[in-house]
């Protein structure tokens, strides 16, 4: 269904459903959806090529509390990756106290000064009533729903698409975070 919107009344208009009610503009508004539907046809009948998906269980090894580069790691284990022209690449760590990124990947400085800036945002104290597992535990957790568990990177001729000075990170927030798993799936057009 392709959604218009309606310049004359600032409405939205649902093609099959429409929802602007005004006379004047109701044919323009029919008429431009009439448009979009034929074009949209035409667009869906060239062909488009299969597609494929992939998908990997990355473990990385207990790493201290920071922030670490990980692409070459991600690479590695994806031999996979090589067989896609064109796709996207989804990563999902399968833990609430470590999150993924992207950010800068040459300089030595970055994974630090964003490890020391969470720990700023995110102090670790009693102020919690999660403290179960130590201290460091709640705000793990709260660093890692701000950074985020999962990651979309775009893939092109049989590789991640990022940009020249973009690394993946894992970013761990325990004292004693443990091995990590992460899952990767690549869904996107064959190379062949």
């Amino acid at each position: 269904m392709t959604m218009l919107a309606c310049r004359t009344n600032l409405a939205k208009v649902n093609v099959g459903y429409m929802a602007c009610a005004r006379t004047p503009c109701m044919s323009r508004c029919v008429s431009r959806s009439l448009k979009t539907s034929a074009a949209a046809s035409q667009d869906q009948r060239v062909a488009s090529p299969s597609t494929k998906w992939a998908q990997a269980m990355i473990q990385l090894p207990p790493l201290p509390r920071g922030c670490h580069v990980i692409t070459p790691q991600i690479k590695q284990q994806m031999p996979d990756l090589k067989d896609f022209r064109i796709g996207l690449a989804h990563l999902f760590v399968l833990h609430t106290s470590c999150s993924l990124t992207i950010n800068e990947n040459a300089s030595p400085d970055v994974p630090l000064d964003l490890a020391d800036t969470l720990d700023r945002i995110v102090p670790e104290g009693r102020q919690y009533r999660h403290l179960d597992e130590g201290l460091d535990d709640m705000p793990a957790h709260v660093k890692s729903s701000l950074m985020g568990a999962g990651l979309t990177i775009p893939v092109r001729n049989g590789r991640l698409a990022l940009g020249t000075w973009q690394g993946i990170y894992l970013n761990e927030h325990r004292d004693y975070g443990g091995s990590r798993s992460i899952i990767v799936t690549v869904q996107g057009q064959s190379t062949a």
